[in-house]
């Protein structure tokens, strides 16, 4: 009893070896359908585990020691179970799957009979407990054995085994065998193929005359996989649901995701779809030019970790057909889908100072940026919106929000027609230039808004406009910011355009630090009210 009710406590509450926020550890042992995988030569098989890690939040790290064609018997001889047990700390979980070669009895040094099987599994489960850790029982996935038409048993008594010995002992059981098997089964022989290692000839290096594996996943099936094994924590280890994060679509570089890049994630998406699709992109370096199209809408982007997206274009550069790439083509990214949401992560132009080069080009409505990093030198960040309208009287743009993001550029590298609205970012100049340059459309309602924001600069910069006017009617605004002394007590540049010292609505409210100056601006920038900053504000709210 005492037993039973230790187990519960630390299946409910997550306690761990050291008090505070470190995360919880789960520890996977078991066999290859379970197994993190080589990538050599674009290798498509996967183990459920292998794809686990995306479905938490950072406070569950996973480890997955599990390892092709090992047992119960041989994880141990080979002392794969020692290296684990020696981390284990109170707190921490294990999940136990073996069973596929356990069966193999022609194997000495893998084969253990059921009675075996079952002492071998609670020597594990004993050995977990005795250093404070959460051991949990999982019964062998199905293999897909179809004869006749019918999915055919091929585990005999081992999944009973698991079952026996987790009543037994007192351990939380997830039975993902007769999951598996209703779930191969309701695909029938010839769909289900396409969830394991079937793999046409000439489609892989890794196996050029193809494969017919129907024990072994691909990416498609240890995804499902993966995910029934997250459902069951909901209700047998809350400490663990408390941190399912579960995406639709994950992209990483080791394998752990669906895809290994963005771009590939994005042609996922489905085109029109009104339901939200949330792509979580793991820790790494993505070199990727990404054009998102129209059709692609209301999605949540995630980064986990520190996610970087970089390319280098930039308007000079000639490209394929012998045409300079331009302003407007040199973009790492195109956001052309509305109703994005995008946090934590970081958007590259690293082309360096060779003029215009652009790191994200808004051209939808309804995008939301947060926490983000916008790295570049010119044209960092362009708010193309419906684009520029010359000559042309228009009600409203895109509307597009930054919040708790940094932004960086030499000269106009926050430019555009876009309503975009800065809350709490950090604008920083590399160069004596300007920082934004607005387009804004005549009759425009609002344009480019900075809210609670510092402006800061880079060592040795020291005289930096507040902004210049790209169009005459260019809007934008400061509010409640603190100003470095990089700013110029002018604060605007007409651009050489006079009339828009009429046109222009260049203004502040409540500025403050050492480049706050207001009765040294231009004479025709604005210091606006209260009501004018609140209504200026409450214009990004409809």
């Amino acid at each position: 009893m005492k037993r039973l009710v230790l187990s519960l406590v630390l299946l409910c509450t997550g306690l761990s070896a050291a008090a505070g926020n470190d995360p919880i550890r789960v520890y996977l042992i078991g066999d290859s359908t379970c197994a993190t995988k080589d990538l050599k030569n674009e290798n498509p098989e996967r183990g459920w585990g292998h794809l686990f890690q995306p479905l938490f939040d950072q406070g569950v790290v996973v480890e997955n020691h599990a390892a092709n064609g090992r047992s119960t018997k041989s994880f141990r001889t080979e002392g794969r179970w020692n290296k684990v047990c020696e981390k284990l700390k109170p707190g921490d979980y294990v999940f136990i799957q073996f069973g596929h070669n356990d069966q193999k009895i022609k194997d000495t040094t893998r084969y253990s009979a059921l009675e075996g099987y079952a002492a071998n599994l609670r020597r594990y489960v004993r050995e977990t407990r005795d250093k404070g850790a959460v051991p949990v029982l999982l019964t062998p996935v199905v293999r897909r054995h179809f004869v006749g038409g019918v999915l055919t048993d091929t585990h005999g008594g081992y999944p009973e085994a698991v079952r026996r010995v987790a009543r037994e002992e007192e351990v939380v059981l997830l039975d993902l065998e007769p999951l598996t098997r209703e779930w191969v089964a309701s695909l029938g022989d010839e769909a289900s193929r396409g969830y394991f290692m079937w793999v046409a000839p000439g489609t892989s290096p890794l196996c050029p005359k193809g494969r017919q594996d129907d024990t072994h996943f691909n990416v498609r099936g240890a995804h499902v996989v993966a995910r029934m094994v997250a459902a069951q924590l909901r209700d047998r280890i809350p400490a663990l649901a408390g941190h399912l994060d579960i995406p639709d679509l994950v992209v990483a570089r080791d394998g752990s995701g669906d895809f290994f890049t963005l771009s590939q994630a994005v042609a996922a998406v489905p085109d029109f779809c009104r339901r939200t699709t949330r792509i979580v992109v793991m820790e790494g370096v993505y070199r990727e030019k990404i054009s998102i199209p129209a059709s692609k809408r209301n999605v949540e982007l995630t980064g986990r970790g520190d996610v970087r997206l970089t390319w280098d274009d930039y308007a000079s550069k000639i490209g394929p057909t012998g045409v300079e790439t331009g302003t407007s083509g040199s973009a790492t990214i195109y956001f052309g889908g509305e109703g994005w949401t995008v946090r934590n992560m970081t958007f590259e132009n690293a082309a360096g100072r060779v003029g215009q080069a652009v790191a994200v080009q808004c051209l939808a409505t309804n995008l939301r940026f947060v926490n983000c990093r916008f790295l570049g030198n010119q044209d960092t960040l362009y708010l193309y919106g419906s684009g520029n309208r010359d000559g042309e009287t228009v009600t409203g743009n895109a509307r597009i929000r930054f919040e708790d993001c940094y932004v960086e550029g030499t000269t106009d590298f926050i430019f555009g027609a876009a309503s975009a609205l800065f809350r709490r970012c950090e604008i920083r100049s590399k160069a004596d230039s300007y920082i934004t340059a607005a387009s804004t459309c005549r009759g425009q309602q609002v344009g480019l808004v900075f809210d609670e924001c510092r402006l800061t600069a880079d060592e040795g910069v020291a005289k930096c406009y507040l902004g210049r006017p790209w169009r005459e009617y260019a809007q934008t605004v400061f509010i409640g910011c603190e100003m470095g002394e990089h700013i110029r007590p002018e604060g605007w540049h007409d651009w050489g355009k006079p009339r828009a010292h009429k046109t222009a609505f260049y203004a502040e409210y409540n500025s403050s630090g050492p480049g706050a100056a207001p009765e040294k601006r231009v004479r025709w920038a604005r210091r606006i009210s209260a009501e004018k900053a609140r209504e200026l504000l409450a214009a990004f709210e409809k």
